[in-house]
């Protein structure tokens, strides 16, 4: 096969592919190299936009690939985890530390590090905002040996989102990073932050090394003394110096430094971040009042424009301090003024769940099935039990005994806690593991009622409550379980 000189493609954006499938590490003629240039340079080859396919797909019992399967249990790993009640700080201040040096180039993320970590990145300051509405965020960025501001600590996810859009648009990864110079940088946007409320540090790293002025341990130990606590998502392999960082930061708890292994793997360590961390320093856990004002929506006339005290525009509307009467435009903010903290009681509302978790709800097996019929919230109908489900038998072994246990009529069921390493059906026993209902219903601890998947990642990531909790149903006698009549199976 000829070889061809002119069709060599100069910043394809990955160093071997440029010698793959030619000799002498020149591109391969034809249509492939050709279909990679454009009118404005190279474009992105077909190998670059691969999707993991295969990950998405599941097998059902019986054999077949199922990707309903596969949602349900995905939905399920992420709400079973601990939901017992610590004390949180419901009032934080945190700093975003993104790395923007040029190992953020590397593609082993898709579209590449930089962009994934900037697209995660807005996502995180809406979720921040809505999980924690009476906090502050401010964004740094680590480029070229030094830190910079991109946003200043502040209370309004509009204008985070704006400066994360404006640099990913006039900036690209380049240089190295600086651990210490962001974190001064940070201790010094975090010093005049009340003692009421937390001091965090969340860094995304994505280099291997880190190029620092001075000794870092000093930063560290004035980190510790600012009572300022460091979590770190790597996106390579692990750092020494990160991990040091942050366990000294946390108590010596070395679990705030994770490290991401695929793009859905780095979302969830990313959007982690959003509940509040427990509560360790001695000095927060005791109790303390905290003066808040409670203002009200204040409409001026249509001809009247008064400037806001917090922005310094114009505007027809805003919220009077209760204590000074001093315009502001939005909440919560703090009052330019007095120093008040002006919220709203929503705020405190949607923040409360951090500290009183909604419980998580329990798999419905198809003996308790029979009393009901549809989802209590959504009246979603279930899937009715299989007409063969009486004469389906799982052979379990319990302590060295072969017993077969009928699970349609119930006769000696072993708890799914005790019975899930002995279950010798391997879709069975996954099911078990990952909490998936056969029956595909989930019944409340509290009120018993049953409900269907997508209601339950609802209640627990959305709205935080219980519909049957909140509907007060276990008054009644037997109390209502299930949107419809009971269906009585034999």
């Amino acid at each position: 096969m000829a070889d061809s000189d002119d069709e060599y493609v100069g910043d394809s954006g990955d160093d071997l592919g440029a010698g793959i499938g030619s000799k002498g590490g020149r591109g391969s003629k034809g249509k492939g190299a050709a279909g990679r240039k454009g009118k404005g340079g190279s474009r992105k080859a077909a190998w670059e936009d691969i999707q993991r396919s295969w990950e998405n797909v599941a097998i059902a019992e019986d054999g077949t690939f199922s990707v309903a399967e596969l949602l349900e249990a995905e939905k399920r790993r992420r709400l079973m985890r601990d939901t017992t009640p610590l004390q949180r700080g419901i009032i934080r201040h945190l700093m975003l530390v993104l790395d923007m040096s040029v190992a953020m180039a590397e593609k082993d993320l898709l579209p590449n590090r930089y962009l994934l970590t900037l697209n995660y990145a807005v996502e995180f300051v809406r979720e921040y905002f809505e999980q924690n509405p009476i906090s502050q965020l401010g964004i740094v960025g680590m480029r070229d040996g030094i830190a910079v501001r991109i946003s200043d600590m502040s209370g309004n996810p509009a204008e985070h989102i704006e400066k994360l859009r404006q640099w990913a648009e006039q900036h690209e990864p380049q240089g190295s990073p600086s651990l210490q110079n962001a974190l001064e940088m940070c201790r010094g946007a975090l010093f005049h932050t009340p003692s009421h409320g937390t001091r965090e540090v969340l860094i995304i790293y994505g280099a291997l090394q880190s190029s620092d002025p001075g000794d870092i341990n000093e930063t560290i130990a004035n980190l510790i003394t600012d009572r300022i606590r460091v979590s770190i998502v790597g996106l390579a392999a692990q750092v020494a110096i990160c991990a040091e960082l942050c366990t000294k930061t946390n108590n010596n708890d070395d679990s705030r430094y994770r490290i991401s292994l695929h793009e859905q793997h780095f979302r969830e360590l990313f959007m982690a971040a959003t509940t509040p961390p427990v509560t360790h320093d001695p000095q927060q856990q005791d109790a303390s009042l905290l003066m808040m004002g409670f203002p009200s929506r204040s409409l001026a006339s249509k001809d009247h424009v008064s400037l806001c005290a917090c922005h310094h525009r114009p505007s027809r509307e805003g919220y009077a301090c209760t204590r000074c009467r001093t315009k502001v435009c939005r909440l919560p903010a703090e009052c330019p003024a007095c120093g008040l903290t002006l919220i709203l009681s929503t705020h405190l509302a949607r923040s409360y769940h951090h500290l009183f978790p909604l419980k998580g709800w329990v798999a419905v097996p198809w003996s308790e099935a029979k009393r009901s019929t549809a989802c209590y919230s959504c009246l979603t109908p279930f899937p009715t039990n299989p007409a063969n489900i009486k004469h389906t038998k799982i052979k379990l072994k319990v302590k060295g005994v072969d017993k077969t246990i009928e699970n349609a009529k119930g006769k000696g069921v072993v708890p799914a806690d005790e019975a899930a390493d002995t279950i010798e059906d391997p879709a069975a026993k996954s099911k078990v593991h990952t909490g998936v209902s056969e029956s595909g219903r989930y019944k409340c601890q509290v009120c018993g009622n049953h409900f269907c998947i997508d209601c339950d990642v609802f209640a627990h990531e959305i709205v935080h409550n219980c519909p049957g909790c909140q509907s007060d149903t276990r008054g009644q006698d037997g109390g209502a379980v299930g949107g419809g009549e009971a269906m009585v199976i034999d």
